[in-house]
């Protein structure tokens, strides 16, 4: 299933990842936001934690051209340290809606939220992003 990316960290428009991961490779890039999620401030990266009716975290929705989506895909999840099937993965890859920004058009895209044991550490004792915005934060430290 080829489904446009959320990306809302280091993958964003101007953050460390972007370069070298999405540059060349992208049909559009967009913002967007995804509800029923907070942001959390990880060491050198954001983790989105879904919650319902816990907040919005804002980003973008970004689509790969046709010929790099495959690749793209295995990239972002080594990158996410996503394993299909390993409940162990530092993040999850998951199909949800996020609305585009500038259409209110609710968009299905892959997001990467944050595995199960992340998201129970980060709920104790994490420290939120209020207004689920991570963009800037991530300038100054080394890719995720």
């Amino acid at each position: 299933m080829t489904l446009p990316f959320f990306v809302y960290g280091t993958l964003r428009p101007g953050e460390v990842n972007h370069d070298l991961f999405l540059r060349g490779r992208t049909r559009s890039e967009e913002p967007g936001r995804l509800a029923d999620a907070v942001l959390y401030d990880g060491p050198g990266y954001p983790y989105a934690v879904e919650e319902p009716g816990g907040g919005v975290v804002r980003g973008e929705l970004v689509t790969a051209l046709p010929e790099a989506y495959p690749g793209l895909l295995a990239e972002l999840d080594r990158l996410e340290e996503y394993v299909p099937g390993d409940p162990r993965s530092l993040y999850l890859r998951v199909e949800r809606k996020v609305v585009r920004d500038r259409d209110g058009a609710g968009v299905r895209a892959w997001v990467y939220v944050a595995g199960q044991r992340a998201a129970a550490r980060l709920r104790v004792t994490g420290r939120r992003v209020e207004g689920g915005e991570w963009r800037g934060r991530g300038r100054a430290r080394g890719p995720a």
